[in-house]
């Protein structure tokens, strides 16, 4: 191996692992969230107690309206089965939701799976990166991301759609072309690195403005 392949590996690696760091610095935060509600759980207890002591039922419909709103802030947006799937998708969504773009989401995965939680994390990850890069982009009405991921038989499919402000994206091999910096073109190099390794097949194709990445993953 040359030393430029060296480096590009080296790079690859690098780039890999800030990027599972992120991850999992975001699904921490989720869960700071949801441990932060827990802990106050008692103290909500006391307080609708309270009111009932003194008969306010019309204080406690709004106490419990204020912790409902509150308690969807931090519940989990997407359950899949796969917990893994769940920690990411989710961290990702709210990443999205925070830059004022829509997500819509339908994940059905199982609890197993034959691939490793590092290669889901890096796949679904630098997918849902490319597609927010693209979104803030956007005027805000147009901010969209559409994420499928089932089972077809014994392979995982995943597709993820976005708007881009290009009406048609040019096309360099397998890749797009991208004005994002060199981490961006790792992520995508990293994609297919997976999906290769695993014998799987992806398609990305730009039309209408829109941009959809396709992915079968055999699991058997």
């Amino acid at each position: 191996m040359g030393f430029f392949s060296k480096k590009i590996d080296k790079q690859i690696a690098t780039y890999q692992h800030e990027l599972i760091e992120t991850h999992y610095r975001e699904v921490d935060n989720m869960y700071r969230q949801i441990r932060g509600w827990r802990h106050d759980y008692r103290n909500h207890i006391q307080t609708m107690k309270a009111y009932a002591a003194t008969g306010d039922w019309e204080a406690i419909s709004k106490y419990l309206d204020l912790l409902d709103e509150d308690l969807t802030t931090v519940d989990t947006v997407i359950k899949t089965g796969n917990a893994m799937t769940d920690a990411i998708l989710n961290s990702k969504i709210s990443l999205a939701k925070s830059k004022g773009i829509k997500v819509v989401a339908d994940a059905h995965i199982p609890v197993k799976l034959k691939m490793s939680e590092i290669d889901l994390c890096c796949i679904i990850g630098n997918l849902f990166d490319n597609a927010i890069e693209a979104s803030v982009k956007l005027p805000e009405e147009n901010r969209l991301i559409r994420v499928y991921m089932d089972m077809k038989n014994t392979q995982l499919y995943i597709s993820f759609t976005n708007f881009t402000a290009e009406k048609k994206l040019t096309k360099k091999g397998n890749l797009f072309s991208t004005t994002k910096g060199e981490g961006h073109g790792f992520g995508l190099v990293r994609i297919d690195t997976i999906v290769e390794r695993l014998e799987g097949y992806i398609s990305r194709n730009s039309e209408d403005g829109a941009f959809t990445t396709e992915i079968l993953l055999p699991q058997v």
